[in-house]
């Protein structure tokens, strides 16, 4: 080989070393990479309430006025004390019928004459009903707003009912049933709430079939509405530009001549205990299945009501989600997961929801379970607690970022009759809370061990599993033969496979 033939070879050679030594020492930097958790959030902000005040009208109706001046604008929303908890267990969907009504003519104005009426002056209105309250919300330039609450007024104080609209709203309804008996998202949410509250009003399905709303009369909305549609029985906040003495001025305008009544008592029994029961849905076909696992709850008013959501944050919730790790993140299992607090007047339900694709419904369904079991077995991680803690705290100044969310901080207090105090000391009782306090609020509260189970799907695909995950007993109804409302929950007739 020549001198050049030699130099040529020594350079390459050289540079060989040179990319491989920088191979090993960029491989060494990887391997040597210190690991570092996320920047702690910046210090929360300072939470300043806008000033606001509560005055009770003479009939009763509690105002409460938020003033805020950065637009010429004003938004209300009125609340009544019923809702679907308020049926009869042998009529249920007068409320929501009531509530669907309210705009669609009053003595006074036709459905098409409050919907104009409202749009040429530059607002909406809308209405609507849940399981505890009906609603009436609107928003109005500030120059409209004593047209826009005598509108609304109006509507809460006098819908006709008119039969031809009554018609039309049930007609709705029953295309609407025909949507929902093949939803298998709406099946698993509605049966998880008809296992966890029996038949106490919480868990009601609703009227869901076409003879339940057509045995619904008009005589019976106007009672509903008789009963409970009372001044000394609803809420009222007007939010925007206005001074709190305009506000209340105009509440009493509009509201002043409601006549006061008396507002009936209901009791209701209490739900059933938590009780293991296992409910397969069967649609043939399905590729997924929707899992429902759920257990009865504490109410709203509950005095540890916040170290038990904060929980089931961790569980399922914003800030920790263990079921979104291990069913997602860890095992690839499906595409979301939660767990969800409702808390009501009288009671509430812890609800964790997935998915899955069908041959892997066991091993989702076990591995929910076990979550539930782990949060009472052992402590949380401090990190976990941490990040539910630094959600909830930061994320409660965006609750209350304006006005109008004010207003509705402010009217749930008043609605569940909590004191208003909760609303400025709310981020100390969630930092304040412990990994301590969770354990003890996942033992006290948490029932793994009898929680009730939806599964909706294919069951021929995913039966096989259950009794190799620990499930051996379970009722299996194909989907045509479901009747939310039987005992059995099977249509009279329906023969049930185990």
């Amino acid at each position: 080989m020549s001198l050049r033939g030699w130099r040529v070879l020594s350079v390459r050679l050289a540079m060989a070393l040179l990319v491989a030594g920088a191979g090993v020492s960029v491989m060494a930097q990887v391997r040597q990479w210190p690991t570092e958790t996320p920047p702690r959030p910046f210090p929360a902000p300072r939470v300043n309430f806008p000033d606001y005040k509560i005055k009770t009208l003479p009939n009763g109706l509690q105002v409460l006025a938020v003033s805020q001046n950065e637009q010429p604008a004003v938004s209300f929303r009125l609340l009544v004390r019923a809702g679907a908890a308020q049926d009869s267990a042998e009529k249920p969907g007068v409320a929501s019928f009531v509530a669907a009504l309210l705009d669609q003519g009053t003595a006074t104005r036709s459905a098409e004459i409050i919907a104009n009426t409202i749009e040429s002056a530059g607002g909406i209105l809308a209405v609507g009903a849940a399981n505890e309250v009906t609603f009436v919300n609107g928003a109005i330039v500030k120059d409209q707003v004593a047209l826009a609450l005598d509108v609304a007024s109006e509507v809460v104080r006098r819908p006709v009912f008119a039969p031809m609209e009554i018609r039309r709203q049930m007609d709705q309804a029953i295309q609407g049933l025909q949507v929902s008996a093949e939803d298998p998202e709406y099946i698993a949410n509605t049966l998880i709430d008809r296992l966890v509250f029996g038949f106490h009003p919480y868990g009601r399905p609703g009227p869901n079939t076409v003879e339940a709303i057509q045995r619904i009369t008009r005589d019976d909305l106007m009672a509903f509405h008789r009963s409970w549609f009372v001044p000394n029985n609803a809420l009222l906040a007007i939010v925007g530009d206005l001074t709190h003495e305009e506000a209340f001025a105009a509440a009493e305008k509009a509201f002043g001549s409601w006549a006061k009544a008396e507002v009936p008592v209901m009791t209701f029994d209490e739900p059933p205990p938590p009780t293991r029961r296992l409910v397969v849905v069967d649609r043939p076909g399905a590729v997924q299945t929707e899992v429902r696992v759920g257990q009865i709850a504490v109410s709203r008013t509950h005095k540890e009501y916040v170290p038990i959501d904060m929980a089931l944050r961790i569980l399922g919730g914003e800030g920790a989600n263990r079921l979104f790790g291990v069913l997602r993140s860890d095992r690839g299992l499906t595409y979301g997961a939660s767990a969800n607090f409702r808390a009501y007047k009288s009671g509430g339900s812890f609800i964790a929801e997935t998915d899955t694709r069908s041959e892997t419904t066991g091993e989702v369904l076990r591995l929910t379970v076990d979550e539930f079991f782990r949060l009472q077995k052992e402590l949380v991680d401090p990190r976990e607690l941490r990040g539910a803690q630094d959600y909830m705290s930061g994320n409660f100044p965006l609750a209350i970022e304006t006005p109008s969310a004010i207003a509705m901080q402010v009217l749930n207090q008043l609605f569940f009759g909590l004191s208003l105090d909760e609303l400025e000391t709310y981020r100390e009782q969630v930092t304040t809370v412990s990994v301590v306090d969770i354990q003890r609020m996942a033992k006290q509260f948490l029932f793994p061990d009898r929680l009730s189970i939806v599964l909706v799907g294919d069951a021929s695909t995913f039966v096989g599993q259950l009794k190799a995950m620990g499930f051996e007993q379970f009722e299996r109804i194909p989907i045509a033969q479901l009747d939310l409302s039987a005992p059995n929950l099977r249509k009279a007739g329906g023969v049930g496979r185990d």
